[in-house]
């Protein structure tokens, strides 16, 4: 099993966030990387059919013989997480918004949290919160339209920057220090949220996070690829394929290969 493949989705581009940083901490792996465009975004879908597409896509990377499965989407995680750990017997790692560290380190007890409403709402979002941030305020903001305009591959528009100002700027006003981005989409728009914010504002993604947990997981499970050529990586899209190749067009150190499929 150790040779086989990394599997890893989301519900649309945004989780090659996540496969770039597992790459990048894991360059001998194999990986196959689905984003299932046609049903984003999952945040505004019921926990039922988030549910539902969740299973859909981890039966297809079981289909491909991934060794172990990596949910890069907060939406899905915070809310499929257990059904798909309970019915698979493989290794199933989540994503949650990294509320912890903003929490341990904030100086001004304000924290932003920008995310689908399918994460704020999520019984886990709410159980992580209460958790670590009960002595801060936490402004929480739904990112309604992000993800969308990401996916049409619009991330770098006049459309976004007014969009994303209207959320960032309630939270300028309350002085946060700290910013969690909690939709793997959204690191693909720190470039423009460092033009908004203060120097004084920390980012925070779940990334890195989670490469190191992939990493962890696969050792304990003695499922690490021992050979020395660098991997190779396969990235699925059920939807047109230019905005998935836009989007990682600024990554050529790894060879890697985008294919339309129907899942």
């Amino acid at each position: 099993m150790q040779k086989q493949p990394i599997g890893i989705f989301d519900s649309g581009v945004g989780g090659t966030s996540i496969w770039k940083e597992i790459t990048s901490l894991l360059p001998h792996e194999d990986t196959i990387f689905l984003a299932d465009s046609k049903y984003a975004p999952y945040g505004k879908r019921s926990k039922e059919e988030i549910t539902s597409l969740s299973i859909k896509n981890t039966e297809k990377l079981l289909e491909l013989n991934c060794k172990i499965i990596v949910v890069a989407c907060n939406t899905a995680t915070t809310n499929a997480i257990k059904v798909l750990r309970s019915t698979y017997n493989i290794p199933i790692i989540g994503i949650e918004p990294a509320i912890k560290p903003a929490a341990i380190n904030t100086k001004t007890k304000k924290v932003g949290v920008l995310a689908t409403k399918g994460t704020l709402s999520s019984e886990l979002f709410a159980k992580t919160s209460d958790l670590y941030a009960q002595n801060i305020e936490v402004i929480e903001v739904i990112g309604t339209g992000l993800v969308e305009l990401i996916e049409e591959g619009k991330k770098d528009t006049k459309e976004m920057r007014a969009l994303l100002y209207s959320y960032i700027t309630p939270m300028i006003n309350k002085n946060i220090d700290y910013l969690v981005l909690g939709c793997t989409h959204y690191p693909y728009l720190i470039p423009i949220l460092k033009d908004m914010l203060s120097d004084q504002v920390t980012i925070i993604d779940s990334g890195e996070a989670v490469a190191r947990q992939t990493k962890a997981i696969l050792i304990k499970n003695n499922l690490l690829n021992q050979k020395s050529e660098i991997g190779n990586h396969s990235l699925y899209t059920n939807s047109d394929t230019k905005t998935l190749k836009a989007i990682l067009n600024t990554n050529h150190s790894i060879r890697y290969t985008v294919n339309a499929l129907d899942f």
